[in-house]
């Protein structure tokens, strides 16, 4: 892959719909210092000097796909309450499409709070509910769903088990796709791993797998076994594998064959590894748009995840920051 090539991948790709379905959150961080005990109880006095609110989960994904430059359009569930205005408007503020957000006036918009001090994670505070949403709600993602899928061409199921992503919805939103061929990619949590069948490309990290398959896999060749049983269970086309420090690993079926590549990480520092999961799976369905094959999609995904991760918090990757990073790779 050469400069050319990348930049037909971005000329391709910009504009061109990507739809992101699942569990959409508030990310607040609270930054101050800590620097005595209270007399009240033996507990740090944390002194607050800022705050600041991201657009985290699915709608992380979706802030990513619009900084390099794609089209998303985000379909997820958040509350009538003050967290879920809050991220409405920073989504505006982002010129994000809106109109997929459905409020459900029972359940609160997740928010996950960290507090820092001196670029360190004292705390994390979460409010949400993990309850599935009810039979309403799922047909009113579904109609969204039906109402885009002329101008979208692929489709990225962001699952964090908050009760969006149901075992109903899942099946749905595949058969339908399949029968309209738009391609799906899954970035899958533990409960309903092995409900995505028949997908384009599942997107596990080490983590994940291990946790589905109740086993620590100790070797690549412990891996690749028990990722070739995972897609003869999933029946799905492709397998991205994260691996953390030891870069990742694809699975392509490419014809009657397997082909299994390795990527080494490119991160030079690492700061924070928060979202870089988001990054992956956005910037693969971006490039896939552009035309890029599965490699060159993750290669240019394992680049732009390599830079998130040298940030504190949860920050999307930008084109021209990951095309200037592209620039030292050839």
């Amino acid at each position: 892959m050469d400069r050319k090539k990348v930049k037909n991948i971005f000329e391709s790709a910009a504009g061109r719909q990507i739809c992101i379905i699942g569990d959409i959150m508030l990310d607040r961080y609270m930054v101050g210092n800590v620097s005595r005990i209270s007399p009240e109880a033996p507990v740090q006095v944390f002194d607050l000097k800022s705050s600041n609110n991201k657009l985290g989960g699915a709608a992380n994904v979706c802030l990513n796909i619009r900084t390099l430059g794609g089209k998303p359009f985000l379909i997820g569930v958040i509350g009538n309450d003050d967290t879920g205005k809050l991220l409405t408007r920073e989504m505006k503020s982002l010129k994000i499409d809106i109109s997929g957000l459905i409020v459900d006036k029972n359940r609160p918009t997740t928010c996950k709070t960290r507090v820092i001090s001196d670029s360190h994670h004292l705390i994390r505070i979460d409010s949400e509910s993990k309850q599935d949403i009810d039979a309403e709600t799922e047909n009113k993602i579904f109609k969204k769903l039906e109402s885009i899928s002329r101008d979208t061409s692929f489709i990225i199921l962001q699952d964090y088990n908050k009760g969006v992503l149901t075992k109903s919805l899942i099946n749905r939103v595949i058969e339908f796709a399949n029968k309209k061929k738009i391609k799906i990619l899954v970035d899958p949590k533990f409960e309903n791993f092995f409900e995505f069948r028949n997908t384009f490309i599942f997107k596990p990290n080490r983590k994940e797998i291990e946790d589905a398959f109740g086993k620590k896999v100790k070797s690549p060749e412990e891996f690749n076994k028990t990722v070739k049983e995972l897609m003869r269970r999933l029946k799905c086309d492709n397998v991205v594998l994260t691996l953390g420090e030891e870069g990742m690993r694809i699975y392509e079926n490419s014809g009657r064959t397997l082909k299994i590549e390795s990527i080494k990480t490119h991160a030079r520092r690492v700061a924070d590894v928060s979202g870089a999961g988001d990054t992956v799976i956005s910037t693969i369905a971006f490039c896939l748009t552009g035309g890029a094959s599965i490699y060159e999609a993750v290669f240019i995904s394992n680049v732009a995840a390599g830079r998130v991760v040298e940030e504190v918090g949860i920050v999307p990757i930008h084109k021209n920051d990951l095309l200037k990073q592209l620039e030292f790779e050839f």
